[in-house]
């Protein structure tokens, strides 16, 4: 009898064990399903958020700031702007992404980032690795240097033969310096604050930035000027435009060339001048 009863409890502890973990598989499948929706439904965008006006880090939601993921900031800007309007028209949550330059083309290849908006210019170099959307802003080249001084009336890039110039690691910016006859080329900079920093203490005598950067440069720092040049540096529109940046293969690219191309000429400006204006001055 005592056997029996041994048997019987054993069977019972047996069945609960098996009736608990089904559940708990059940539960488990439920959950990765759920999360996979919930990723299906989120458009997952990197930038730096440190090169205004196209994108900088801010402190609350002001201005249509987004907040940035796993992070207590946010982010404005241009390339914020514009993937909002990407993100409305896929029909996705937009989630930012804060990543170093240099880490944007790894991070969408490796799946953690759907497409990179952060003012990168559609190069041959780049399109090796990586594809674009149409441009979504064309600029030019142009230098930041300290008012007043020996640079600030320069008419073309060869009057900065002698001077101490730079620009940002891997970008266009920096290549095209090698355009100035003798120039002093200094290393690289990984972004535009330390640029900023180093041109402020005498360590360059200028940086190769863009238009709006120079605009949002000078606007923040009333010590230094834009140089826009007449005889100026020579470089394609894929060098000076900026677009959207999308895994190989991703399929994205028509349905953001259509989304892009119901944003007037008019409204990108109109955004662009927001940004300008918008920008937080530490910046």
């Amino acid at each position: 009898m005592m056997r029996k009863r041994r048997t019987l409890v054993l069977v019972m502890s047996l069945l609960a064990m098996l009736l608990l973990a089904a559940c708990g598989s059940k539960d488990s499948s439920d959950k990765d399903s759920s999360e996979t929706e919930k990723e299906k439904d989120v458009f997952r965008v990197g930038m730096e958020a440190g090169y205004p006006p196209f994108n900088w880090t801010q402190l609350d939601d002001s201005n249509g700031g987004v907040k940035l993921e796993g992070n207590a900031e946010y982010a404005g800007g241009y390339d914020v702007e514009i993937a909002k309007r990407i993100a409305e028209g896929l029909g996705k949550e937009l989630v930012i992404v804060k990543t170093e330059w240099d880490g944007l083309v790894p991070s969408l290849e490796s799946g953690k980032i759907d497409a990179i908006t952060a003012g990168m210019s559609p190069t041959e170099e780049r399109k090796k690795s990586i594809d674009f959307s149409e441009n979504y802003y064309t600029s030019n080249f142009v230098m930041i240097v300290k008012k007043g001084g020996p640079y600030e009336g320069a008419t073309s890039i060869q009057d900065f033969s002698g001077a101490k110039i730079t620009g940002q690691l891997n970008t266009s910016h920096y290549g095209v310096i090698d355009q100035i006859n003798g120039v002093k080329k200094q290393p690289a900079s990984d972004n535009f604050s330390a640029m900023r920093v180093a041109l402020e203490s005498g360590v360059i005598d200028g940086y190769v930035s863009e238009r709006p950067e120079g605009i949002s440069a000078t606007s923040a720092n009333d010590h230094f000027a834009m140089v826009e040049f007449t005889d100026g540096f020579v470089a394609d529109e894929e060098e000076t435009a900026v677009a959207v940046g999308l895994k190989k293969g991703s399929g994205l690219a028509d349905q953001i060339n259509e989304i892009l191309s119901g944003i007037s000429e008019e409204e990108r400006q109109e955004i662009m001048d927001a940004a300008i204006k918008n920008q937080p001055a530490a910046q």
